[in-house]
């Protein structure tokens, strides 16, 4: 059963008309550009939190686990001189479009953008100023092109984003509705609940699409464990083109090899 549903994604794909991307010897994604962001420091509350920026660090851990080349990757912080270590550069909206103008010619293979940060009914937080989705989907367009794209947008009212960057080459994962708030925000949050669910699930993911669906189900879990309402319910949005394509991108399974 396996080797048939592999032989018919691949059917599928050539009959759509795009052909097998070429991974390098690395890995699928050891080619893609990707850009991780923490757009605030401030709990729900007003008080500092080091949620975003631990989600920030841990993610992008991540990343270069599944496959992601370091090289090809920044991170961005509201207060890099507290990271020096991973050499954050400040966020805003510029710099992220400055970050894939430089990474993105040199990893052709696909992008990936995460964001972690507060949200409004108008975007996400990023800084000062308020990132709105016409102005994401116009840096995505301008500096990843046609090419595979995942956009993961941890924060309240970010199912915003999917009607402006919804595309047939892209993939949108968010963590609420665009009417929800999303939860875990606090000062004494590690991360907000949506990344501790990424980050807790991609080492059983197969894929991006399985990797959503499981945190969903870990989201949906925890609100309800807590008793926060109404709960935020992730959404996710794959372009017809990119659906197919994505079981061609496999995770490696389990935790990072030690020593």
């Amino acid at each position: 059963m396996g080797a048939r549903r592999g032989f018919l994604g691949v059917l599928i794909v050539l009959l759509l008309g795009w052909t097998a991307p070429a991974f390098a010897a690395t890995g699928p994604f050891s080619d893609w550009a990707a850009v991780v962001v923490a757009g605030d420091w401030h709990a729900h509350s007003g008080g500092p939190s080091e949620a975003f920026d631990n989600a920030r660090r841990d993610v992008s851990q991540e990343l270069e686990r599944i496959g992601f080349d370091k090289a090809n990757l920044r991170q961005l912080s509201v207060r890099p001189e507290r990271y020096k270590d991973v050499k954050a550069g400040k966020s805003s909206p510029k710099a992220i479009y400055e970050a894939l103008t430089e990474i993105a010619p040199k990893a052709q293979g696909g992008c990936l953008v995460y964001f972690s940060s507060h949200g409004a009914p108008q975007g996400v937080l990023v800084d000062q100023s308020i990132l709105p989705p016409p102005l994401l989907g116009a840096i995505l367009d301008r500096t990843c092109g046609q090419r595979p794209t995942v956009v993961v947008i941890s924060a309240c009212f970010s199912g915003v984003f999917i009607p402006d960057l919804a595309q047939p080459n892209r993939m949108i994962l968010t963590a609420a509705r665009p009417d929800r708030t999303s939860f875990g925000c606090g000062e004494a949050n590690k991360y907000p609940f949506f990344d501790e669910c990424f980050l807790q699930s991609s080492s059983a993911a197969h894929d991006f699409p399985s990797l959503a669906k499981e945190v969903q189900a870990c989201v949906a879990a925890r609100e309800k464990k807590e008793g926060m309402t109404p709960p935020s319910e992730p959404q996710v949005w794959i372009g017809p083109q990119l659906r197919p394509m994505l079981p061609l991108y496999p995770f490696p399974v389990g935790p990072p090899p030690k020593g």
